[in-house]
């Protein structure tokens, strides 16, 4: 999934919002109200953190087209992204806020997220920067879907490679699925995408991009590139804040890719960034370092993958001729 030109540069372009999170007992039910303790707020939305961890991620130079407000909020966010090293393409939109997101973090990890897009609607098709420079643009879908699916359409017609995570997910344009080189889902979006609820197996074949990842959480990850099935074992931890572990992923393997990386190498360094966010608080802010995740891959490096976890996983995901 390398590219093969001398574009070494990955644009994400996507949403920014500032997370209000507060901690819980556990995730309310509809109707029920929770007594919650500790809250804080982290610079967060789906774009931003993926562009975070490509940044952290090393090899390869990271910007974002992104939408703010002209509030508090959008100062924040902008830190946090400068202080990563991502070189920023800022579309203001005056008069509408920041986009925020509000979290319940539950002592289990879990969360539950609503999300206010305010000014992330504001992007559109002509703000997309020129992508001489760029080998991979990665998208997301907290921004309108119009937005994106041009955006995808342009990049694929300028040999640029198409990088998707559909979330939140929604089933997605023809235009914008023809245009892509790899979707990234997790088991919920997967079935979204597709609208088969059998399966792993089972649902990517209705799909016929390149290449397809579907994360599993603690169970791993499964991959199909071209028709060849690739696995990933779950890197083990003690989860605190699930919140940004998918972005982290995403982030983390589309700069593997713009570093030239073969798809396994790409799928173990995304899901060994992946779990060491797991392990800290707020999206942004739990994005681990390229040293760090090197050295926690390198100390579970005789327990991961092992047999009889790929023959689990494999079976998990509708794979026998793999177990």
């Amino acid at each position: 999934m390398s590219h093969a030109s001398s574009r070494s540069g990955i644009l994400v372009a996507g949403s920014a919002n500032l997370d209000f999170v507060v901690r819980a007992a556990h995730v309310p039910a509809p109707g029920e109200t929770v007594l919650g303790r500790e809250f804080a707020t982290f610079p967060g939305g789906k774009g931003a953190n993926q562009a975070v961890a490509c940044a952290r991620a090393g090899g390869a130079a990271t910007r974002m087209l992104l939408a703010l407000g002209d509030d508090p909020y959008a100062q924040q966010l902008e830190a946090s992204l400068r202080g990563a090293g991502v070189e920023l393409h800022i579309v203001r939109a005056p008069g509408i806020a920041t986009g925020t997101a509000f979290i319940c973090l539950a002592d289990d990890a879990e969360n539950a997220i609503t999300v206010a897009p305010g000014a992330n609607n504001a992007l559109r098709a002509e703000h997309l920067p020129a992508l001489d420079d760029v080998s991979h643009l990665l998208l997301q879908l907290e921004t309108p879907i119009d937005t994106i699916t041009a955006y995808a359409v342009a990049a694929h017609a300028a040999g640029v490679r198409v990088v998707l995570n559909a979330a939140p997910a929604r089933k997605l344009p023809t235009a914008l699925l023809d245009a892509l080189d790899v979707l990234i889902v997790n088991e919920g979006e997967l079935a979204t995408v597709t609208g088969v609820r059998g399966g792993i197996a089972e649902a990517l074949a209705h799909l016929s991009m390149p290449c397809v990842i579907v994360t599993l959480g603690a169970r791993g990850a499964c991959a199909r590139m071209h028709g060849k099935f690739h696995l990933q074992a779950a890197y083990r931890v003690d989860p605190i804040d699930t919140t940004g572990a998918g972005d982290t992923f995403c982030g983390a393997f589309t700069a593997a890719l713009g570093a030239g990386l073969d798809l396994p190498t790409a799928l173990a360094r995304a899901s060994a960034a992946g779990a060491l966010a797991t392990t800290r608080l707020g999206a942004q802010t739990g994005v681990p370092e390229h040293n760090e995740v090197e050295t926690f891959m390198r100390n579970q490096a005789a327990t991961v993958n092992n047999a009889t976890a790929l023959r689990e996983l494999a079976a998990y995901c509708g794979l026998p001729e793999l177990t």
